[in-house]
């Protein structure tokens, strides 16, 4: 599943001790596996060959990190995106934009523009309104935009509500019924060229059937959609789920039991490549099309660790409080998704006794906390501890909020062990900013 282990009582990423890297860079900071993105991309990729033509595409969101994109361009993915801003990443980590596609219901102008003189793949158009603007842009430029329209095929994904896309009163896509009118409309307009059709049902799923009933719900369309403007390609979006509970490989946290805590994420097993494609792989080859499929937690997710030391405990009447040097605005999921990661101490304590604690970090906010009530090994101040699953919408979704320095990343490659992105610092966080004078 990942590179994460115990060795002799200490947590490693692959050969390098953990414990080390947090002595060179400090604490708080990010790690990532790089062999951990490599099997993934290749289990997935292995899990689809039957298809034939198919392109993945991973969903940068998840980790933007140049040094992920650049491993994984030449492992031969595409990219998702969804800003001129991922793109240029994309650029800069030698990847090619005419193995992208961009997402996004709020496109701009210089945002279309970009992307079509870089050569896009394909736009993935969100609205009708969109649809006329990328048409607009592109007439300006001189250029043919290549598009898919996102069908929303309102499938109901059992996952967080933040991160359910696929039904009819969420913002993303066009709906079943206003599909075919609109790619109608995209065939009148002289700078739009149709591509393909695109669904994406959600994020962090762990059961195959709604991406088969999604597949079954689209199927009738994209066929006559292939028909009628000569449909090259069908894209199925991402949404496989991960590990959170339970996240280091079986045996290795069998000393120990985090419980207690509760948490609207999916427990579980993640979803194995290998079942996710026995559900899709009949249905998508009989359509005789391209198949793109955007990844992003999937790959990522399990890759990355977030290192944090304790500075603090306190007790109140009610609670046990355990104080780390990592706040809400370096991992923000477990505020804004109530996600669950798992706590694992970089050594392995001699005595195994657990405590019910709140661990929390030190941004002036309530929901400034990576577990509630859970169950730990007892932590004394200066223990340092991973944050595990934290390499998808980690870093990404961080921020400088209470005036504290973005984190450094780490790539971790067998024994060794690149700062791919050094700590920010004071001077950092106020780099551009002037006192009118």
């Amino acid at each position: 599943m990942h590179s994460f282990r115990y060795v002799d009582g200490s947590l490693k990423c692959e050969g390098v001790d953990l414990d080390s890297v947090a002595s060179e860079v400090g604490t708080p900071a990010y790690v990532y596996s790089a062999e951990t993105i490599r099997n993934n991309f290749r289990r997935l990729d292995a899990a689809l060959s039957p298809l034939g033509d198919r392109m993945i595409c991973y969903a940068m969101k998840a980790n933007s990190n140049l040094s992920v994109l650049n491993l994984l361009a030449k492992e031969g993915s595409g990219f998702d995106i969804v800003s001129g801003g991922e793109l240029f990443r994309v650029l800069k980590a030698g990847g090619r934009a005419d193995r992208c596609t961009f997402a996004g219901v709020g496109k701009t102008a210089g945002d279309i523009d970009f992307a079509l003189r870089q050569g896009i793949y394909s736009f993935n158009v969100e609205s009708e309104e969109e649809l006329e603007r990328i048409n607009e842009v592109a007439g300006k430029v001189g250029l043919v935009a290549p598009i898919a329209v996102r069908v929303n095929p309102d499938v109901d994904a059992p996952t967080h509500k933040y991160i359910s896309t696929g039904k009819s009163k969420n913002k993303f896509g066009i709906g079943l019924d206003r599909a075919a009118a609109v790619y109608e409309r995209a065939e009148s307009l002289p700078h739009i060229r149709i591509r393909g059709l695109q669904t994406h049902i959600g994020s962090q799923i762990l059961k195959a059937p709604p991406f088969a009933e999604a597949v079954r719900k689209l199927t009738p369309l994209v066929l006559e959609l292939k028909a009628k403007h000569g449909l090259e390609f069908f894209s199925v979006g991402g949404g496989v789920g991960i590990v959170y509970r339970g996240a280091l490989a079986s045996g290795d946290a069998a000393w120990w039991k985090g419980s207690g805590e509760e948490t609207l994420e999916l427990d579980g097993e993640r979803l194995a490549p290998e079942v996710y494609a026995a559900e899709v792989i009949d249905p998508l080859k009989a359509l005789g099309l391209r198949i793109l499929f955007e990844p992003g937690r999937f790959i990522v997710g399990n890759a990355g660790v977030l290192l944090t030391s304790v500075l603090y405990r306190k007790s109140t009447p009610t609670k046990n409080f355990v104080i780390v040097d990592a706040g809400m605005n370096d991992l923000i999921r477990p505020a804004l998704y109530e996600g669950h990661h798992e706590i694992e101490p970089l050594h392995q304590p001699k005595d195994a006794t657990l405590e019910k604690v709140d661990v929390v970090g030190p941004v002036c906010e309530s929901g400034d906390f990576f577990a509630q009530d859970r169950e730990i090994p007892v932590l004394a101040p200066g223990d340092r501890i991973a944050l595990m699953s934290s390499g998808a919408y980690g870093f990404v979704m961080a921020s400088t909020y209470n005036a504290r320095p973005l984190l450094p990343e780490v790539l971790v490659e067998g024994e060794k062990a690149t700062v791919v992105r050094v700590r920010q610092t004071w001077d950092d966080l106020i780099r551009g900013e002037k006192v009118p004078g």
